[in-house]
């Protein structure tokens, strides 16, 4: 099953014959496996999609050139116009590309985005989604720092947190997370588990406060990873930061594992990752490990922990949000 980009994309494959061509953006289907082109590359930032697909470039960068760039618009508009510049940065006047999105994530403001740059027009309207050809026309400027963003809090005390965009709490401390960290007063010892990072605030504040901690951070988007690093590292704090789809790539057990869990993919809501996160996670804690987890109040995790752990604790709520804590 394609997406509902990749379907308008199918109405155009003529596009496609005989040209090397280069995928990027937010795809997330095997379409480019299907069509009939010279050469096909695909560059993505999501490491879900990358270790199951073929050919897949899992970076934050990318200088692959092609006949025909194919990008897939995300939610993220600052996300997408930091790829896009990046893209047609690395492109030689004259680079054909087509952009797809659906209605509801913004993909009309791709005409004000890439107009300066060429000429833009709207060439398909489709399964609620628009397809724009683009041709380039001028160069286009791209310095990788200005995209860097960092903030400090009081309650973090002293941490500089950097991201970039559309990583998780990028650009503020968010209240989620802000009340997982009111319930680590206490010392934390032993091997400690971060999944789904973002910015590494989580890893880096247990860090910081528990040095002899042994951390581990992981995330799914190569931008979050690459925050979690940088944070880590301007903070002079030590710790493994590593791509991985919920457990995929996590190996050993841990004392704690701790999350505030992704429940949205694109604009729509799944519980997929948390599901594996809790149904998976006695796996890898150690006898008498803990599992804590931070979540809107309305989610349905609570059955589900005690589905797979017997009972639950709630260690801190507001009227939005609650922390969960679980022990094996």
């Amino acid at each position: 099953m394609i997406s509902l980009e990749s379907q308008v994309l199918q109405r155009h494959l003529t596009f496609f014959d005989n040209k090397s061509v280069f995928f990027a953006g937010g795809i997330n289907d095997n379409f480019p496996q299907q069509i009939n082109a010279k050469s096909v590359k695909i560059w993505s930032w999501y490491f879900d999609y990358a270790k199951i697909q073929d050919a897949v470039d899992f970076c934050l960068e990318s200088d692959t050139q092609a006949d025909l760039v194919i990008f897939y618009w995300t939610k993220n508009k600052q996300e997408v116009q930091f790829q896009l510049m990046q893209l047609l940065a690395n492109a030689p006047i004259g680079q054909e590309m087509l952009v797809i999105g659906e209605n509801r994530c913004g993909i009309r403001s791709v005409e004000k985005m890439l107009e300066p740059y060429g000429e833009i027009a709207k060439i398909d309207s489709a399964r609620r989604c628009g397809l724009y050809h683009f041709c380039l026309k001028k160069p286009v400027d791209f310095l990788f720092d200005k995209y860097w963003k960092t903030y400090q809090h009081t309650k973090l005390k002293g941490l500089t947190i950097y991201s970039l965009p559309g990583v998780f709490s990028a650009n503020e401390l968010d209240v989620g997370t802000d009340l997982l960290l009111s319930t680590l007063e206490q010392s934390i010892r032993g091997n400690v588990l971060d999944m789904g990072c973002g910015a590494g605030v989580i890893g880096a504040y247990i860090k910081q406060h528990n040095p002899k901690v042994q951390i581990t951070m992981t995330d799914i988007h190569a931008m979050a990873l690459a925050s979690a690093k940088r944070t880590l590292a301007e903070n002079q704090l030590e710790g493994d930061v590593i791509a991985s789809d919920v457990f995929s790539h996590v190996t050993g057990k841990f004392d704690l594992i701790i999350s505030n869990p992704p429940f949205h993919e694109g604009i729509d809501t799944t519980y997929r990752a948390v599901n594996e996160l809790i149904s998976q996670a006695k796996w890898h804690l150690k006898q008498g490990g803990e599992l804590r987890i931070v979540a809107n109040a309305f989610l349905p995790y609570p059955d589900l922990l005690d589905q797979h752990f017997g009972s639950h604790q709630v260690l801190a709520k507001t009227n939005k949000f609650k922390v969960y804590s679980v022990m094996l």
